[in-house]
């Protein structure tokens, strides 16, 4: 019996960076820290593109527009907070990924 390993579940999501360039990512996880959410993020390559497999880690915040469901995401300049969201993203997912310490 085969068992059938391309059900890839579709979590790409496009966000547009300072220039206003659409840049696909694949939403990895949410995280939770300190009463904020933070979303961890695979930026997409094209085909033959060297792939570093490094995360983008953003901010979650909510539009103040009451009408809107929309989220915006908004970089993390916090060092210590970026390195908080990633350790718990690796122990979260330390089965799935192999994760490169780099010292």
């Amino acid at each position: 019996m085969e068992e059938n390993f391309d059900e890839e579940i579709d979590n790409i999501v496009t966000l547009n960076d300072e220039e206003g360039n659409e840049v696909k990512f694949e939403f990895l996880d949410l995280v939770e820290l300190d009463d904020e959410e933070y979303v961890v993020l695979l930026p997409v390559t094209e085909e033959g593109e060297e792939d570093e497999g490094e995360v983008v880690i953003l901010k979650v915040e909510d539009n103040d527009d009451e009408d809107s469901d929309e989220e915006s995401y908004v970089g993390v300049e916090d060092e210590e907070i970026l390195n908080k969201v990633f350790q718990i993203f690796k122990e979260k997912f330390k089965d799935e990924f192999d994760f490169i310490d780099e010292e």
